[in-house]
């Protein structure tokens, strides 16, 4: 699921780590914005705010919307950084550190957050911001941009755009692909919206703690994935033994 990346991903696995990383982003933002009313998952509400608080002379309003757009940019930057740094010493590895830094961030606002929220609301919504700025970029480098999990607009305009070649383009093979790309991006949007309903159900229950539940699910997903690949392994081993 994180393992390969670029044009070594098949199908599958783009469904896999479209469908679990799309659940995290949207409990995530559900729950950044019961919590904080901030949304945490992209930064196109906060640029137009900060435009906003530009005119109307709230320097101090503004430069939270820049610090909430630049922390999305820095989890993005850092993501990129330690895949170019990883990928350049061991390739099958380059998905630890970014999903181990998101689920350390996701895991340090759960326990503190309950601290953190009157007095330091900004903190929070910053470090929510930089963990999906963090995973959109991951996903994106590993999939050669074709999975994104953070923000819908590109995925519905995707979805409205794949809809309509389905009545011009009639090749069987251009169809199956067409078919392929809306299931996934129908998967990345259920799974969202699924996220979203977990994350603020659990809110009302767990408050910050709710976000142990989408970091347990990204460690999993990781002792998934090195046990998939163990066994993989194993198999080709005990294949190349047989054979002699």
């Amino acid at each position: 699921m994180f393992r390969h990346h670029g044009d070594n991903r098949t199908y599958k696995q783009n469904l896999q780590i479209a469908s679990l990383l799309s659940f995290v982003a949207g409990a995530v933002n559900v729950v950044g914005f019961i919590a904080l009313n901030v949304f945490t998952t992209n930064v196109t509400g906060h640029f137009a705010n900060f435009v906003d608080e530009i005119f109307n002379l709230r320097f101090y309003q503004c430069i939270i919307f820049f610090l909430y757009i630049q922390f999305f940019l820095l989890g993005a930057f850092v993501s990129n950084t330690l895949v170019e740094i990883i990928d350049r010493r061991n390739a099958k590895n380059i998905f630890i550190l970014p999903v181990a830094l998101e689920i350390s961030i996701l895991v340090t606002v759960a326990i503190l957050g309950i601290y953190l929220w009157q007095t330091h609301p900004n903190i929070i919504a910053c470090l929510l911001l930089f963990s999906m700025g963090l995973q959109n970029a991951l996903v994106t480098k590993i999939s050669n941009a074709i999975v994104r999990t953070t923000h819908l607009t590109g995925l519905f305009t995707d979805l409205g755009i794949e809809l309509s070649q389905l009545l011009f383009y009639k090749e069987k093979e251009q169809r199956e692909k067409l078919r392929s790309n809306i299931n996934l991006r129908i998967s990345i949007i259920t799974f969202f919206f699924l996220g979203g309903v977990s994350g603020g159900l659990l809110y009302t229950k767990m408050q910050f703690y709710s976000l142990l539940i989408p970091a347990a699910m990204l460690l999993i997903g990781l002792m998934y994935d090195n046990l998939k690949f163990r066994i993989l392994k194993w198999k080709k081993k005990h294949s190349a033994q047989h054979e002699q």
